[in-house]
């Protein structure tokens, strides 16, 4: 299959291309062309108004559900999921039935995606089942395709667990991913503890909780001079602590969701069931700390934290409600109207995460595989349920206005428009 992409802005620093308008064929996901005013009897042309395009984009923290929860995500829908927000590679945390805590988990995962259009990275539980009590095949797992470990949504409790699953990655220079959560302090906690958790009448979690963890995961990190990557970071305590561990030159790394950079515990006043997370959403100057965190370079990037759930799991009281939000496709455009520049979130989608999690590298150059998104960056419009290709729904963007539009991918000889 031939395609030609017309008079698209090249977002990419380590292109010799970047920041040109270019026209751009891909024959059999290779691409053979790249000058203006190209011709080519195309089985696809692409020409949009204020077209750019970039390396393809990761996300660190997804879960497709796939398998034992179909119900909510399969591979299938997942992926289409993560090519409609522009993500040509993803990475799938362990929390499914079952865990993926041996190779031969993983091994399902790498095998099943392969004809998807988007490429899966599995994540390997710390421990068995992660339930925290005991080291899983972290070796074994590595060398069959998990990219990094991590319990995913139920963080390593216990100080001694975690001390030796991080000298134990020395060995293959890996990377732990924690949710930092002490689920022993509020664990009924519903959202952020403060006036407006008094207010509304419901349990609060207090910031501690993340602090906490952070805070000891850092003096285990100092210790064994290992790596650990904090995602779904929520408070400007947290950002603080992890600025200070790199000043330190310490091996830390963090994420922050899009959520949690658009909203805050005000806007939950409507007891939105979209919108009950784990870690809550925070306080308004927490939510600015994040947005300082990205444009001074201390978050290192944004993860989706996609987390699909069936309606009768959202459509409830907010008690009874489940934690998470279906994300994907609304991760660009939450950071972009968040004042994000594109250019800066494609470096945090492309290069910072490559580098954290030694992903290969992909090029916008003659000769090379096309691993590509394409998106208008200034686009304004209202998100909406037609814009979501998850199985589920439970999206807390719908009906916000956001800014900037993902067009699609080109991954190899997969082409995925919306």
């Amino acid at each position: 299959m031939k395609v030609l992409i017309k008079r698209a802005t090249i977002v990419s620093p380590s292109s010799p291309f970047h920041g040109t308008s270019q026209d751009i064929l891909i024959d059999n996901g290779i691409i053979s062309e790249i000058g203006n005013g190209l011709k080519a009897n195309a089985d696809k042309t692409i020409e949009v108004e204020d077209l750019h395009i970039s390396t393809g984009w990761i996300d660190c923290f997804a879960n497709f559900c796939d398998s034992g929860q179909e119900f909510k995500e399969t591979l299938e829908t997942g992926a289409n999921a993560a090519a409609a927000g522009g993500f040509t590679r993803v990475m799938l945390i362990p929390n499914t039935n079952p865990v993926v805590y041996n190779k031969s988990q993983v091994e399902y995962l790498v095998q099943k995606s392969k004809h998807l259009p988007v490429q899966i990275f599995p994540i390997g539980s710390v421990t068995k089942n992660a339930e925290g009590k005991e080291l899983s095949e972290m070796y074994d797992m590595f060398n069959t395709g998990a990219i990094a470990f991590s319990d995913g949504l139920n963080p390593v409790q216990s100080s001694g667990i975690l001390q030796k699953a991080l000298e134990y990655i020395l060995a293959i220079d890996g990377t732990i991913i924690q949710l930092p959560d002490d689920k022993s302090i509020s664990p009924s906690g519903l959202m952020n503890e403060g006036e407006t958790s008094t207010r509304l009448g419901l349990a609060g979690k207090p910031a501690i909780s993340e602090e906490l963890m952070i805070a000891r995961d850092i003096e285990l990190v100092r210790y064994t001079n290992s790596k650990i990557h904090f995602t779904g970071v929520s408070t400007a305590k947290s950002i603080e602590m992890i600025a200070a561990a790199k000043n330190e030159k310490l091996r830390v790394t963090c994420s922050v969701t899009p959520y949690h950079l658009f909203f805050c515990d005000d806007d939950l006043a409507s007891y939105d069931t979209n919108l009950k997370v784990n870690p809550p959403l925070r306080t308004k100057q927490d939510r600015d700390a994040l947005r300082n965190g990205i444009k001074n370079g201390v978050i290192d990037f944004i993860a989706s934290h996609h987390q699909p759930q069936d309606w009768d799991n959202k459509v409830c009281e907010f008690e009874y409600a489940k934690n998470g939000m279906e994300g994907l496709e609304s991760v660009f455009g939450a950071a972009r109207v968040c004042g994000v520049s594109a250019e800066h979130l494609v470096k945090m989608q492309t290069e910072n995460i490559r580098d954290i999690f030694k992903i290969e590298e992909t090029f916008i150059d003659k000769g090379r595989k096309a691993n590509i998104t394409l998106f208008n960056p200034d686009a304004e419009y209202v998100f909406e349920e037609k814009d979501i290709f998850s199985k589920s729904k439970n999206n807390g963007f719908i009906g916000k206005k956001l800014k900037g539009r993902v067009i699609g991918i080109i991954n190899g000889d997969s082409l995925f428009l919306k």
